[in-house]
């Protein structure tokens, strides 16, 4: 299993904006792609004196899976334009970790 992690920053102002954006369209728009080996997308959000910071953690059942989600170059950062507009700054590649243990209750 493959963990992919990113972190995109915003204003107090835009923030609410953007977390409704991934809400409704952006995470909306992978699950309807149906890619085959995607798991499920998590978000974590905390404010950071004059932004606010997220991040979202994919999981993925193999390298393979993340290539067809994000391309040749797997590690670029997917980020729709709506989504460009509302943060300040953001990880231009993404970070892909192999999962050695996870534990559920």
């Amino acid at each position: 299993m493959i963990g992919r992690i990113w972190h995109g920053y915003t204003n107090h102002a835009n923030a609410d904006a953007y977390e409704a954006l991934l809400k409704s369209e952006i995470f909306s728009g992978i699950r309807g792609r149906n890619i085959q080996g995607f798991q499920e997308i998590q978000l974590f959000r905390r404010e950071l004196g004059m932004e606010v910071e997220f991040i979202t953690v994919m999981w993925f059942d193999s390298i393979e899976s993340v290539r067809v989600f994000a391309g040749a170059d797997y590690e670029a950062a997917v980020v729709p334009p709506k989504a460009r507009e509302l943060l300040s700054r953001f990880d231009e590649r993404s970070q892909h970790y192999e999962v050695r243990e996870r534990l559920k209750q």
